[in-house]
């Protein structure tokens, strides 16, 4: 799987948390996401600030861009997360150990670097 299988799987399933998710269509999409956070960012400090009327990056120009792309992002974020999940035997359930600070997202991260079941589970 590619980048853009990946990010077309996952924004066609916008908000679908049920069946699998492989490793690659994860991690592709995450990359995906970071790379376009980074490039939104940009355009936030240097177009957008500027045009509200403060300095090019500067802090109290609030990223609006930013927030906008956090939002339309949200579902498929959370929902391709949980597929992850499902694709190693886990319930999406789990995807709340995020709010344990420190310990919850290194447990996440070891799970989503494991390799999916073969064949089915009780998720598909």
């Amino acid at each position: 799987m590619n980048m853009q299988t990946a990010v077309k799987t996952v924004l066609g399933k916008y908000a679908t948390f049920s069946g699998r998710a492989p490793r690659s269509e994860f991690w592709w999409f995450t990359l995906a996401v970071i790379i376009l956070s980074i490039i939104v960012s940009i355009i936030d400090g240097a177009v957008v600030a500027p045009m509200l009327g403060f300095e090019a990056f500067a802090d109290e120009a609030g990223e609006p861009l930013r927030m906008i792309e956090s939002l339309v992002l949200l579902l498929p974020s959370l929902a391709v997360a949980v597929r992850r999940l499902h694709d190693i035997d886990r319930s999406g359930w789990w995807y709340f150990l995020i709010v344990i600070p420190i310990i919850g997202p290194l447990v996440l991260l070891y799970w989503y670097i494991q390799p999916g079941t073969d064949g089915s589970n009780q998720f598909g």
